[in-house]
């Protein structure tokens, strides 16, 4: 793993923790349906954001 790689990764890790940890706390506050799932998408689309960046260093190299 390159350390623009790794950079990038840690990136998106940081922010797919900032989505969990905000689906946390919109289930415990009982935020309405939209906002809870506004949060799971954001935590699932930073997966495939890290799945993304691991391709396409290994095509190419960032």
């Amino acid at each position: 793993m390159t350390t623009r790689l790794r950079n990038a990764v840690t990136l998106v890790a940081i922010g797919i923790m900032c989505w969990v940890i905000a689906g946390v706390i919109a289930i415990a506050v009982g935020a309405d349906a939209k906002v809870i799932w506004t949060c799971a998408m954001g935590a699932a689309l930073g997966l495939v954001g890290i799945r993304y960046t691991i391709r396409r260093d290994r095509r190419s190299g960032i």
